[in-house]
């Protein structure tokens, strides 16, 4: 049993930052990084199977954004090491939120540095930069956004509106840091944002090429090829309506159950298999058991 725990473990920590090498979220000690374990961000984006699925849904999502689809399609090698890419953006997520202050700022102070490099012209005529604050506010609300909703549907449904809010409020920090304007900090205001951004939205024939990138991907091995069908397919599933809509990704009820029962079945081996991840480096650096 042990021997499979820690395989399970050794290819999960392979798609995560972790796999990278580049920070030491044990050291130094007692420092609570930009948010502290008892906040609602730890205690949201310390569940692994609910963020991966969030994370697919996520990238789904902004990719719905003409000028986000032209950064990415323009400025980034996803076709080649569309892992790479996991490896990264897993990498800036956890370290901005459990790894230590220094280190958080580190990887905000990278990530700025490596939008204003990302500017061209969209297929539409419109000129892009990833450093523009509206088009960062558009990738934050879908991304934590995203992580929320797989957070209420896998890990705690009965999670209290207030604490919801809480983590937008408190999550917000990050976008403001990397130059976002107008975050929004609440559930209500989320909702709003989205509704508001519905009509600049589109799918077309580069953003349906990007979803069967994805739905392509390698997993890390053949005995882990069902579980990441399975999540990319979860990730699917967690779009609003009108998302899959849009991407033409719509699924049938009885896919809807049977993937979500697939997740409630698989989620709790990950989450055991799990020693050694972010959240557990941290609660180390707090002394925490």
């Amino acid at each position: 049993m042990e021997a499979i725990r820690r395989r399970i473990e050794t290819q999960v920590m392979s798609l995560t930052g972790l796999s990278l090498g580049q920070l030491d979220l044990e050291n130094p000690k007692g420092d609570p990084g930009l948010f502290g374990p008892d906040s609602i961000s730890w205690r949201v984006h310390g569940d692994f199977p609910s963020m991966l699925v969030g994370g697919i849904s996520a990238l789904l999502l902004q990719l719905l954004h003409p000028l986000a689809l032209s950064g990415v399609w323009d400025h980034s090698n996803f076709r080649q090491d569309l892992l790479g890419r996991l490896r990264r953006t897993s990498q800036f997520i956890s370290g901005t939120t459990f790894g230590a202050t220094a280190d958080a700022q580190w990887l905000i102070d990278k990530v700025r540095t490596i939008h204003l490099q990302v500017v061209g012209t969209a297929a539409d005529g419109r000129p892009y930069a990833a450093s523009d604050p509206d088009l960062l506010t558009w990738v934050h609300v879908a991304e934590v956004s995203s992580f929320l909703a797989a957070h209420l549907r896998y890990r705690n449904p009965g999670m209290p509106v207030a604490e919801q809010d809480a983590y937008y409020d408190e999550i917000a920090l990050i976008a403001d840091r990397l130059g976002a304007r107008n975050v929004p900090r609440s559930r209500q205001q989320i909702s709003d944002y989205l509704h508001a951004m519905r009509p600049q939205l589109r799918c077309d024939e580069r953003s349906h090429e990007v979803v069967q990138v994805l739905l392509a991907a390698p997993a890390p091995s053949r005995l882990a090829q069902p579980v990441a069908a399975l999540m990319l397919r979860a990730g699917i599933d967690l779009l609003p309506d009108w998302a899959c809509a849009l991407l033409d990704l719509c699924q049938h009820p009885l896919q809807r159950r049977l993937i979500r029962l697939g997740i409630n079945s698989t989620a709790p081996v990950l989450r055991w298999a799990m020693r050694d991840g972010s959240a557990q480096r941290a609660r180390r650096r707090m002394g925490i058991g």
